[in-house]
């Protein structure tokens, strides 16, 4: 009996989703790498259907950051949601070209006081998200410290980055074009994939997890074919074999008492 929850239907992601701009993204591929493609198929992805990847998001006080991760994960908006206090994280549970797939998205606290609390636990992060605020130019002035402390603890070759744009909805169509080319500049600089959303209206942001997930799990996959000539799913090992070939299949031959 599984004591994992059923994975949503609206969390099943068979194609690569869409950069939201193409100036500033990670990889302007439609499709996922063709040797992701062929492990998932063979069901060769090692451990990659077990593990839980990491994504913490960090930016100023009040730019968004819990109502962006509140509208994916639970679609609710609270205007009145009280500041967070240290950390605190949500589990998305997704289907990726047919693998089990685990995000572990930490909502990290904007104040200063908490800064050192939440920085203690942004190590090991696959990816992060840098916050700001669309209404607010000093919020994205900020994004360059806070990708500076979050780096401290995280390898900058192998993490992901994300700056997103929040509260577009507040926006008058002159001030985000105006907003938006700093917003690209800065992304430019970072090396970060670029995405303004608005939590308020639901815009961007299941197609923003859904990327972030996307090319979470590409890169998880790569690296496990790198590591190893990955596992197939359902393998087990053999102990105290002499044979170079350590896996066997699960498949078993029948007895000859059945035949």
């Amino acid at each position: 009996m599984s004591i994992l929850p059923p994975v949503r239907r609206d969390r099943i992601v068979a194609e690569l989703p869409k950069c939201f701009k193409k100036e500033v993204c990670l990889q302007t591929r439609d499709s996922f790498n063709p040797k992701v493609i062929s492990a998932c198929k063979q069901q060769r992805t090692g451990t990659v259907g077990f593990k839980i990847s990491k994504v913490i998001v960090v930016g100023d006080l009040s730019v968004g950051k819990t109502c962006l991760i509140n509208r994916f994960c639970k679609d609710v908006f609270d205007k009145n949601y009280k500041a967070t206090i240290g950390v605190d994280f949500e589990m998305e549970r997704f289907e990726i070209l047919g693998v089990p797939f685990s995000l572990q998205l930490w909502d990290t606290a904007g104040q200063e006081r908490f800064k050192c609390i939440a920085s203690t636990y942004y190590r090991g992060a696959q990816a992060i998200v840098i916050a700001f605020d669309l209404t607010d130019i000093s919020s994205l002035e900020h994004t360059k410290q806070w990708l500076q402390d979050a780096l401290k603890e995280n390898d900058p070759s192998s993490v992901l980055l994300f700056l997103v744009g929040l509260k577009k909805d507040l926006t008058s169509p002159s001030q985000y074009a105006l907003m938006e080319q700093d917003a690209i500049k800065v992304a430019k600089e970072m090396q970060a994939e670029y995405w303004s959303v608005s939590s308020l209206a639901g815009e961007n942001v299941k197609e923003f997890f859904f990327r972030v997930a996307s090319l979470t799990f590409e890169a998880s996959v790569l690296a496990e074919l790198e590591k190893t000539n990955a596992r197939k799913i359902g393998d087990v090992v053999r102990i105290n074999s002499n044979d170079s070939n350590l896996y066997q299949n699960t498949k078993k031959n029948k007895s000859k008492c059945c035949q």
